[in-house]
């Protein structure tokens, strides 16, 4: 069998995922992928990560997520079955579905720190885009699919300590930002993260600070 070079492994992975995503209306489509890719190049390369495991891993992340596919979380069909196809050998295939495992945030109390700095790019590069401008409009967005309140304000954030029950939370989109939009700053993982992760968390607590504001404007009868 003929080689194929990795940027056309890269490329041809791509294409599947951007086939996947391209409906998708919740802030998980196309354009997260590829935002979630290039954030995870750029950290990737500032880091010195493997980076075809890098770029893999961050374009194949949401394919098995549990809001989406309905996963475990460890099987990872959909992933699997794109770099099968794309004739991936096993031991990086293996590789890049270990670092979709680490990727998810999974509760305010549950631990999810990457054993590999590669799982440590792609889930920071995941995490970057759940926050600031964007962060903020996809978590909108995705609250409106699952028809969520924008807030209520007799119910309080709950900071779930499992999986198991983060998974079934149905609260209002503003307490998302406590119970997780707001804690990603604090736990990215590379400095070049670190870095891109100030003005946008800057830029979420305005915007927080903004709505309660405005939402508390008059006393409530």
């Amino acid at each position: 069998m003929e080689s194929i070079s990795s940027d056309e492994v890269i490329k041809n992975v791509a294409s599947k995922v951007k086939a996947f995503h391209d409906d998708d209306t919740t802030g998980h489509d196309w354009w997260h992928i590829w935002r979630v890719w290039n954030l995870a190049r750029r950290i990737g390369e500032r880091e010195d990560a493997n980076m075809l495991q890098v770029e893999l891993a961050a374009l194949l992340h949401d394919m098995d997520d549990h809001k989406m596919a309905h996963s475990d979380g460890e099987n990872l069909p959909n992933a699997r079955k794109v770099l099968l196809d794309c004739n991936v050998e096993h031991t990086l295939l293996d590789g890049v579905l270990t670092i979709i495992k680490q990727v998810s945030f999974k509760g305010a109390g549950v631990d999810t720190t990457p054993t590999s700095l590669e799982a440590c790019v792609v889930q920071d590069a995941d995490r970057l885009d759940a926050i600031g401008a964007i962060g903020i409009a996809r978590a909108f967005a995705y609250g409106g699919s699952k028809h969520r309140e924008l807030y209520n304000p007799n119910e309080g954030p709950n900071m779930h300590s499992t999986f198991a029950e983060y998974k079934k939370s149905k609260g209002n989109t503003l307490n998302h930002f406590y119970e997780k939009l707001l804690l990603l700053k604090d736990r990215l993982n590379t400095p070049a993260a670190q870095e891109l992760a100030i003005s946008r968390h800057s830029y979420m607590l305005g915007f927080v600070e903004q709505f309660l504001g405005e939402w508390n404007l008059d006393d409530k009868p």
